[in-house]
């Protein structure tokens, strides 16, 4: 039958004193042995099997976790294991980097221990077929053994309205996600791109939403916003997304195609909103920030109920990046746009005689 069904009998406390093999047709006393599982997704299993289980969350390495794990774990046992142990070759802690950040897309180290081996394999060869070569490893060998490296998902400032970068958990760890938006003469329909689900196309709508009912606050006409089609669109279309947490980087998208201006440099956020405007708090923000560092942003706006999930956080990754908290749309203004954004809103409110809406913020 269903895995999970049997799985549930195996681990319910109250019955598993009692379990039954079908294939031995005897019975077994469960009941005092500790079953321990592994998944790199909860969202796949029954919410009655996860009832019965204490979750214990391994979070990601960083660059230099993984650096030691290599040095200390990795490379003695594929050296072993290929019987270089008294040949050794060495990866110096700058090789070891360069492999991770070219070669290794992942929150542990399984593709950087097969990577290690190749290299490894290669030397064991040169040495049995007596080709000479160089036990220090540098870079350009291993590029050679390795094959051309990924291009490093390095921050490009893109100095166009409408484009924000965000933030996304996946099941190997943080990720950077860009979401694009554009407008154009219509009748002020909203459409959706890049394989979203459903939970993204509602943060989509919540946003544009939450703009009309306060199109002043951003210094829009809520008329002139009905006379524009808007296209939101996340890169990447093969890859299917999904998630509570690009709220607030959407509504940061659509406020800055519609107004005309550009978010500033080197910023990254996450985070969910209500039609309130309220920012609800986050899960993976620890693989998220590490995600930030690697690409080269400098300051992260996080929801304000995540601020005690800081402690996590490596002491290297924290010190890299500024975090700004807030629990509230109004305070993604200013950071994202500038003070200046902000206080031209302010003006437009006090200067103009009747609605302020309708003062265009693009001059």
């Amino acid at each position: 039958g269903d895995p999970s069904s049997a799985m549930l009998e195996v681990l319910d406390p109250e019955q598993n004193n009692t379990f039954y093999d079908n294939f031995l047709e005897t019975g077994y006393d469960l009941s005092r042995v500790l079953f321990i599982a592994t998944a790199n997704n909860l969202s796949t299993i029954q919410p009655a099997l996860l009832d019965r289980m204490e979750i214990i969350e391994m979070n990601g390495y960083t660059l230099e976790e993984k650096v030691q794990i290599a040095q200390r774990h990795l490379l003695p046992k594929q050296l072993q294991e290929h019987g270089m142990k008294r040949h050794p070759i060495t990866l110096s802690d700058q090789v070891l980097q360069r492999i991770i950040d070219g070669y290794t897309r992942e929150s542990g180290v399984r593709q950087l221990d097969k990577k290690i081996a190749q290299i490894v394999r290669h030397c064991a060869k040169q040495y049995v077929t007596h080709e000479k070569y160089d036990p220090d490893i540098s870079f350009e060998q291993a590029q050679k053994i390795l094959g051309i490296p990924r291009e490093s998902d390095k921050y490009e400032t893109i100095d166009t309205p409408g484009v924000v970068t965000g933030l996304a958990w996946t099941s190997v760890g943080g990720d950077i996600l860009y979401i694009e938006s554009t407008k154009f003469k219509g009748k002020g329909e909203l459409t959706m791109t890049g394989n979203l689900g459903n939970v993204m196309k509602e943060s989509a709508t919540i946003a544009l939403q939450y703009i009309k009912s306060h199109a002043a606050q951003f210094g829009l006409d809520e008329e002139e916003i009905a006379k524009y089609n808007l296209h939101v669109h996340v890169p990447e279309g093969a890859t299917p997304k999904d998630g509570p947490s690009a709220g607030i980087t959407m509504l940061t998208s659509l406020v800055s195609v519609l107004t005309g201006r550009k978010v500033k440099p080197s910023i990254a956020m996450t985070g969910e909103i209500t039609l309130c405007g309220r920012i609800l708090p986050i899960g993976g923000l620890k693989e998220k920030t590490m995600a930030a560092m690697r690409i080269g942003i400098t300051t992260v706006i996080i929801p304000r109920e995540n601020e005690k999930d800081l402690e996590e956080i490596d002491p290297t990754v924290r010190s890299a990046l500024k975090f700004v908290t807030t629990d509230h749309v109004d305070k993604i203004l200013d950071v994202a746009f500038g003070r200046r954004f902000a206080a031209a809103v302010k003006a437009a409110h006090k200067d103009a005689p009747g609605d302020a809406a309708n003062v265009n913020l693009r001059q």
